[in-house]
């Protein structure tokens, strides 16, 4: 639905987004003589890695372990993650953390001149490196920025990424590039393309498709869009993992709001309920610092009993010179809205987070489309299961964008991927055989898909409300068939809303259980029957012309397949 490409460069590999995992990947591929492109939405220093606020988790304590990490990380998933996935995940991170601070990123020291460590949510052991107090994202994202630009590595900014590229004559489908549209601010202007034999997706998340969120606006999910469009597969899109403490700003606040990040309950931070009671005490053995999604709950559970839309959470105790040393940008923001927590305690309530779902892979960031990877919250490596620990989304992002780069490198030992790259952007064909998602969707439909998600598919999930979600979600898709919006940015973000929409309401529809960050009214336990991953693909249109649909089914154990043929439908 977008104009042809009038411009085109070429690459060994292009990198869509400008994260950790993003830029982790273009900075090993480089590193090893490939030429990598990195396509990014806004600047390259914009996206979600920047806002990250508590830490890095990773066992580099004395009295820390990959296997205690490990454990923590299976705990948190509530039964779904991959063991594989996890293992190495724990294993490969402390090298992994020490080759970024190689690379420039200066975290904060204690006394003794070592890694400054503290707890977040879940966590049994002080594991989480920080930056500049609460400024972990920000220093992370400026260390890898000033590598790149070093490096010299071609970037293309304000460049939304539109579709997967794919030759005709190749009987595989693998990638060839990617096609994108420069939003008159870049280097180029208007759509183009990237032609490359390998695409990584490293786009984020897809928390605007809430109301409210702690993501930036660029988290529209175009990644997991344009990778369903590709033919590939999604898994665990109904756990939307919700932070628990957002700075609550009142009933009509709306888009991205303040984190208050979890590493001020893991230096002694106490959640307060309306008449001053400590109400974690007794829900579970860590009180405030309990897995997310445990605190999540219990905060709805609690505003639902008293009447009120948040709880406080108070840090009083740790005095002007703490929070300005440990905690200086949440002091700002708070102070920004006209409460200080050094004197009173802070409001807050749960907002979307972090999806631990996205494009399936393999423990190699191969997706089911040849050439094709993802890594970073767009992809779902089976590490999350059904809810996040805190601080192993940068660490995650961090170890998978090397092997990505490493499987990069080994694929390249063949002929075909440079055959590819050399076909011309005019011979080459749009999306793949995922087919389209139907007509654009008008930019007004944003915040009407937003409303119905926080509606139904929010914290609190039924049967009841998830069929109303899909119905409401139904009748924009049959609107914007009478009267399709015109091609541009802010409708094509829109159509990728709807279609992640489609998607994170048909999974937690089928998951008709409560387990992690998917929390349905209707059937409030967890059922093992279920301890198994869904997944989702798009079914081509028809040739009677009826639109594409999804298909969905379920794994056979907690962990996920490799990353080939999908299986039959069931």
């Amino acid at each position: 639905m977008a104009p042809p490409a009038g411009w085109s460069v070429r690459a060994d590999v292009v990198v869509v987004g400008s994260g950790v995992a993003g830029l982790t990947v273009a900075l090993r591929c480089a590193a090893a003589g490939l030429r990598p492109v990195i396509v990014t939405k806004a600047l390259m220093d914009e996206g979600s890695t920047r806002w990250a606020q508590g830490g890095i988790a990773a066992a580099l304590g004395a009295d820390d372990s990959p296997a205690d990490h490990e454990r923590d990380t299976l705990v948190a998933g509530a039964g779904l993650c991959d063991p594989d996935a996890v293992r190495l995940l724990v294993t490969e991170g402390p090298a992994a953390v020490r080759r970024l601070i190689g690379a420039g990123a200066r975290f904060d020291l204690d006394g003794s001149g070592a890694i400054a460590l503290t707890r977040e949510g879940g966590h049994h052991r002080r594991r989480i490196a920080h930056a500049g107090g609460d400024a972990t994202g920000a220093e992370i994202s400026r260390a890898l920025a000033d590598a790149v630009r070093a490096a010299g590595i071609e970037t293309i900014e304000h460049a939304l990424v539109l579709d997967l590229l794919t030759d005709p004559a190749d009987p595989t489908g693998a990638t060839a590039g990617v096609s994108l549209h420069v939003m008159g601010e870049g280097r180029h202007d208007g759509v183009g393309a990237v032609l490359a034999p390998a695409v990584v997706l490293a786009t984020g998340g897809m928390g605007q498709i809430f109301s409210v969120t702690t993501n930036p606006t660029v988290s529209t999910g175009d990644g997991v869009a344009l990778a369903l469009r590709a033919g590939a597969e999604v898994a665990d899109a109904e756990f939307v993992q919700f932070h628990p403490t957002v700075l609550y700003l009142g009933p009509e606040a709306r888009g991205r709001q303040p984190l208050i990040s979890e590493a001020v309950r893991g230096e002694g931070g106490l959640l307060l309920d309306a008449s001053g009671r400590r109400f974690m005490v007794g829900v579970h053995e860590l009180a405030e610092l309990a897995p997310r999604d445990v605190v999540a709950k219990a905060i709805t559970r609690t505003t639902r009993e008293q009447g009120t839309p948040y709880v406080h959470l108070d840090a009083r105790h740790f005095g002007a010179e703490m929070w300005e040393r440990r905690f200086p940008t949440i002091l700002a923001a708070c102070r920004e809205h006209g409460i200080d927590p050094v004197t009173e305690p802070i409001p807050v309530s749960p907002a979307a987070h972090y999806a631990s779902g996205g494009v399936r892979t393999d423990l190699w960031g191969r997706t089911t489309v040849p050439g094709l990877y993802a890594c970073g919250e767009v992809a779902c490596t089976g590490v999350h299961g059904g809810n996040r620990l805190a601080s192993n989304s940068l660490l995650e992002g961090l170890v998978f964008a090397e092997r990505i780069a490493d499987a990069v490198l080994a694929a390249r030992s063949g002929a075909a991927p440079a055959e590819r790259a050399g076909v011309p952007a005019d011979r080459l064909s749009v999306g793949g055989p995922g087919g389209g998602p139907g007509p654009l969707l008008a930019p007004d439909a944003r915040p009407e898909i937003q409303r119905i998600m926080t509606d139904h598919a929010g914290v609190l999930r039924s049967a009841e409300g998830l069929r109303t979600a899909a119905g409401e979600l139904d009748a924009l898709a049959a609107r914007a068939a009478e009267k399709p919006a015109e091609p541009g940015t802010d409708s094509w973000e829109t159509t990728n809303l709807h279609l992640v929409a489609r998607v994170l309401v048909a999974a937690a529809t089928e998951r008709a259980e409560t387990r992690g960050c998917h929390w349905r009214e209707d059937h409030p336990e967890a059922d093992d029957a279920r301890r198994r991953h869904l997944v989702l693909a798009l079914r081509p249109a028809a040739p009677d012309g009826s639109g594409a649909s999804l298909r969905l089914w379920a794994t056979d154990s907690v962990s996920l397949p490799p990353t080939v043929e999908p299986p039959g439908e069931n």
